[in-house]
């Protein structure tokens, strides 16, 4: 009988559609990194690394604009109440070993100016202190989270959800301890709806003038 050798091609030569999930099981740590050696920095897919499952992620095209609002959003509401911050956009989050994450949107506001002026997270860097995941249904995405450790989560799909971070494990809020008086439950939607309606820009001054009642 002869023996049939499985076929490998490297994961930048998979073809994936907008939308599409795709789940790898059994994979090392040391796999994990060289598959993010081989997919670069500048891609648009997403990958959550967790218990040895890898999962690869694109993006539909509208799962772009719920994130550029929301943190334009954290934006005005850092700005608001006289806070700084540094953005890290979707950069990759490890625990070696263990897990890797990579936001849709990331903020460092209590350690911020720990992170002014990294280029890349070294060992020791913090998490950051605000993420921000749209549409995420993924055990393996929140399992990550968990690894990391990140102290606020907010995950979007149509609704806001608040994830925090409470020994161990991720409890769901009403309410954010960044933005305590605001309720984000209610406006980020809102704020989304509008945009599609009356565009961007639009929508983000309405919110504005609604936050001076606040």
């Amino acid at each position: 009988m002869t023996a049939v050798s499985p076929v490998v091609k490297p994961i930048s030569q998979m073809r994936l559609a907008p939308g599409s999930r795709v789940t790898i099981e059994g994979v090392s740590w040391d796999e994990f990194e060289s598959i993010l050696q081989e997919l670069g920095e500048k891609r648009s897919l997403r990958v959550a690394y967790s218990n040895s499952t890898l999962e690869i992620m694109v993006p539909l095209p509208e799962h772009e604009k719920p994130k550029d609002i929301i943190s334009d959003i954290v934006k005005i509401l850092l700005k608001k109440t006289g806070r700084k911050y540094e953005p890290f956009g979707s950069t990759t989050f490890k625990q070696e070993n263990i897990a890797g994450v990579e936001p849709d949107a990331c903020f460092y506001i209590q350690n911020y100016q720990r992170m002014i002026g990294r280029r890349r997270i070294q060992a020791g860097d913090p998490p950051p202190d605000l993420a921000i995941e749209i549409d995420v249904t993924s055990q393996t995405t929140l399992d990550a989270y968990v690894a990391i450790a990140t102290p606020e989560l907010w995950v979007y799909n149509d609704k806001l959800t608040i994830y925090l971070f409470h020994d161990g494990f991720y409890i769901k809020s009403d309410n954010s301890p960044t933005f305590p008086n605001i309720p984000l439950l209610e406006i980020i939607p809102n704020t989304i709806d509008r945009a599609w309606q009356v565009g961007t820009v639009q929508a983000l001054e309405e919110l504005e003038t609604l936050l001076t009642t606040y």
